[in-house]
């Protein structure tokens, strides 16, 4: 347990992360004195956010058992309270391959499987047989699951019916509602040109921001839960980087509505496509992939005034460019997706699209933990585009490695995932190692051109 807690808090960004810490901790006796602050460069909700959206799939389906048990606690409150009002939608999650399906993907899928078969113990078999998962060994009980799509879904895989959808601005929103009524935390609008060091080198400190105005935001305690922004305030070249992926959108019908809407969420580990379950008449077509990188050369984070500069990738959202769209590749992968399953819906004009940025690790895995040169600094990112189905309760495993708490052996095996990694990628900017869909190496500016 952490002896000191801190008399004040200040918490940089309102994402999963950041609001998910800020309510655990304005409910923790030890943090009564504590003056709990969380900034944010937009007003909340704002819509360039990762965790601002639609839908976002809920699933305790990992090959890793840990994620998996800390997803099946999740779920539990989506279930409850949490996920009322329409905010989560228990669906089902078809995991599905494609003949020429990758090792990873393969892997990923047959892991998943073993997981929440045996770790979580969910009943396999038929659903109208009491069955919670059902392995699907063709296409043809493929589409006996995933209904009213006359094209081609996969060839194999199993569907969860435990997993599901949340509606991820709704959630968010109701999060903040949470953390308001506690009347314990304070809400303050200003981007952060860099972090307010200590002079001395001998005993190097974060003792808050400095904004863009020059003016300064002080704390004994700064949390950074900035997502994929954070290359931007601290060096993380080599253990952390910014991924932008592909999001697109149709309307439909209120017919097609009701023939789609009540399939499960399809994630196809293959291509890393997948399409959930329409809403309010508007289907989302997707891609968990590697992403496109976006270089930028930024004054240095940790030696601001010097003239150093270094180039790390950052996002480019509809914020910095109204007109932006996914690039050409993006548009042709969920196009051709689309084609692919709903060939009636194939040639439908986007209603709009987006590229949402990912802060993607070597591993996947999250990076929560003290800085390891600077006191006072704690970091919370590295979502890895698999965060946010944690909303209801990442902010107390955060809180726990903050306050070096062992609560079960998943603290202890969280907290090593976590930690600050003692060796950095072989490449400054990180492509992860992880499952994903889609071309490694792409840069944003030349796919953007192509189009």
């Amino acid at each position: 347990m952490l002896k000191d807690v801190p008399s004040s808090v200040l918490i940089v960004g309102s994402g999963v992360f950041g609001l998910s810490t800020a309510y655990n901790l304005a409910q923790r006796p030890e943090f009564k004195d504590t003056k709990v602050t969380v900034l944010d460069r937009l007003d909340f909700p704002a819509h360039d956010a990762a965790s601002i959206d639609s839908s976002r799939i809920v699933r305790p389906d990992y090959p890793d058992a840990a994620y998996s048990k800390l997803a099946a606690q999740a779920q539990k409150l989506w279930r409850g309270d949490f996920g009322a009002e329409g905010r989560y939608s228990e669906s089902g999650l078809a995991i599905l391959l494609d003949d020429e399906d990758s090792k990873l993907g393969r892997a990923y899928m047959e892991g998943s499987l073993r997981n929440v078969s045996l770790k979580l113990g969910l009943k396999q078999g038929p659903r109208s047989e009491g069955g919670q998962v059902t392995v699907l060994d063709d296409e043809e009980a493929i589409k006996g699951v995933v209904k009213n799509m006359s094209g081609h879904i996969g060839k194999l895989g199993y569907v969860n019916w435990t997993s599901g959808w949340a509606h991820a601005e709704n959630a968010m929103l109701h999060l903040r509602r949470l953390v308001e009524a506690t009347n314990r935390v304070s809400f303050q609008r200003g981007e952060v040109a860099h972090l307010l060091f200590s002079p001395s080198p001998s005993s190097p400190t974060v003792s808050g921001v400095v904004l863009n105005d020059a003016s300064e935001l002080r704390a004994n305690l700064t949390i950074l839960a900035t997502g994929a922004w954070t290359p931007r305030l601290l060096d993380l070249r080599g253990i952390a980087s910014a991924s932008g992926q592909i999001l697109a959108y149709i309307d439909l019908t209120p017919s097609e509505q009701e023939k789609l809407g009540g399939n499960p969420c399809m994630l196809n580990e293959s291509s890393g496509m997948f399409i959930i379950p329409p809403a309010n008449n508007v289907l989302k077509v997707a891609r968990h992939g590697y992403g496109y990188a976006n270089p930028t050369t930024i004054p240095h984070p940790e030696r601001p005034g010097t003239g150093e500069t270094i180039t790390v990738s950052l996002p480019r959202t509809k914020t910095d460019d109204p007109h932006l769209n996914i690039p050409a590749e993006g548009d042709r992968a969920c196009r051709d997706f689309l084609k692919r399953c709903i060939p009636e819906l194939g040639d439908r004009p986007w209603t709009h699209t987006r590229i949402c940025w990912y802060t993607d690790t070597p591993s996947s895995d999250w990076l929560i933990d003290y800085h390891p040169t600077y006191s006072g600094l704690f970091v919370a990112t590295g979502g890895s585009g698999h965060g946010y189905k944690f909303l209801p309760v990442i902010g107390e495993r955060i809180a726990e490695v903050l306050m070096e708490e062992t609560r079960d052996e998943l603290s202890e095996e969280l907290r090593r995932k976590w930690s600050w990694p003692k060796e950095k990628f072989r490449t400054e900017h990180v492509w992860t190692d992880d499952w994903r869909g889609g071309a490694k190496g792409m840069i944003l500016d030349e796919e953007l051109k192509k189009s």
